[in-house]
């Protein structure tokens, strides 16, 4: 699907700077070893990470504090370039600025959720990104009990892991009603954030989270059960 970008003068800058400044950090050894380890989702620039940020804040140095759109533009194009690197920094650019956007971010989130989706992006944006706009606007709740049942594995991880920093202010009873509506899902991807967003609420009410594992044992996978009862 082709997502409308909108017109940003701030994004024009950035990515001007942003395709100029990283491919000065690229390493080809490092890439193709990147690119393995993700198991081929994307090619890299094979930029490490604290190198990756370094060069991010010199992209960014002086550009001022963006609006929704310009968020919402610089996420889109960099999406649309091939290097996992520009999506990262995409992702952590709208991380920082989300308190910046309204609810009419979250459709372009799910755009790129669903476009080349791996944990290593789809986990950012989740817990970054869709769950402050969903703690900003509880009507986007809704939202989110539709996505935990979307075909799309990537999609529903995102419902099972938005609540993930939201600790006391965490709804248990939505959380636990995620976890058992798709109990049964056969990938990895989806059984593991059961467990993650489990064990991570139990960092807050830890009684909770064994009485409901003990409670649905039955229906949880292995997996799920190991991740969540972990460090309780």
């Amino acid at each position: 699907m082709t997502y409308a970008v909108p017109r940003s003068d701030l994004a024009d800058t950035v990515m001007d700077r942003l395709t100029a400044v990283y491919p000065s950090g690229a390493d080809a050894a490092r890439a193709a070893q990147a690119a393995t380890y993700m198991k081929g989702v994307a090619p890299f620039l094979g930029i490490p990470t604290p190198e990756r940020r370094a060069l991010s804040r010199t992209v960014l140095d002086g550009t001022g504090r963006p609006a929704e759109a310009d968020c919402a533009a610089i996420a889109l194009r960099c999406w649309e370039l091939p290097e996992r690197e520009y999506h990262y920094f995409a992702a952590d650019y709208l991380r920082r600025h989300v308190g910046r956007c309204s609810s009419g971010l979250l459709p372009v989130t799910r755009h790129l959720v669903e476009t080349v989706p791996w944990w290593d992006t789809v986990d950012t944006l989740a817990a970054h990104v869709v769950g402050p706009l969903v703690a900003a606007d509880s009507t986007l709740t809704a939202e989110m009990d539709a996505w935990i049942d979307d075909e799309n594995l990537w999609v529903a991880r995102t419902a099972l892991l938005h609540q993930l920093r939201r600790r006391e202010t965490t709804d248990a009873e939505r959380l636990f009603r995620y976890c058992l509506r798709r109990a049964g899902h056969p990938d990895f991807f989806i059984r593991k954030a059961i467990g993650w967003a489990l064990r991570e609420y139990g960092k807050t009410d830890p009684d909770a989270v064994r009485e409901f594992v003990e409670g649905a044992r039955d229906r949880l996978s292995p997996l799920s059960v190991r991740e969540a009862l972990k460090n309780l």
